[in-house]
């Protein structure tokens, strides 16, 4: 599971125990963890090479796929002439293929397969990046809660002022610059900047 999921999780606990007072008296911001993954260039760098890994591996796949049912084919057409023995000599070995392609596809795209390793291995440091991003904007800004706006959580209501995705990009070394027509940055509006230490 996201860090950024188990702490929108943990802090919907606390405000749960929290007494309605003591809610209003807390400082919270969200930030859009989608929109800062998409302006991020090395989580752009990572996706293609997830999708061109996942890709090679389904072309394999089909192949394997294809191969399996010509030998089923072949065996439906020459089943009549054949003898039991070899009727079973064929049976066992389009089971194989069998096994063996379901086997590749989960070493592959199983859970915790290659490409959950490899998703793992590209894309974690970056989401690190991101919530220590957050953690430093929190501190720096006296939040008490930062909460994630993305696919798995549902903001009924959010008010631009307290999203703080563009801070927590502009700690990243990214400068984001907005559209004046429609308010949002596009991807050809981010410019990378060396981090001054």
């Amino acid at each position: 599971m996201n860090k950024l999921i188990k702490i929108f999780l943990l802090t919907a606990f606390v405000l749960c125990l929290n007494s309605q007072n003591e809610l209003f008296a807390q400082r919270f911001a969200y930030v859009d963890t989608e929109y800062i993954l998409d302006m991020l260039p090395e989580y752009r760098s990572a996706q293609k090479q997830l999708d061109a890994i996942a890709e090679t591996w389904q072309k394999d796949i089909e192949s394997k796929r294809t191969e399996i049912d010509k030998l089923i084919k072949d065996y439906q057409a020459e089943q009549i002439l054949l003898t039991e023995e070899l009727k079973k000599k064929k049976e066992t070995e389009i089971k194989q293929k069998e096994i063996e392609l379901k086997e590749f596809t989960n070493k592959k795209f199983g859970y915790e397969g290659e490409l959950f390793s490899k998703r793992q291995e590209l894309i974690k440091p970056i989401q690190d990046k991101v919530f220590n991003a957050c953690q430093k904007i929190a501190k720096q800004s006296a939040l008490d809660f930062i909460f994630a706006k993305s696919a798995e959580m549902i903001m009924m209501y959010s008010n631009a002022k307290y999203d703080k995705s563009d801070e927590v990009l502009s700690e990243l070394g990214v400068i984001v610059t907005k559209n004046s027509k429609t308010g949002k940055a596009s991807q050809k509006d981010v410019e990378p900047v060396e981090r001054q230490k």
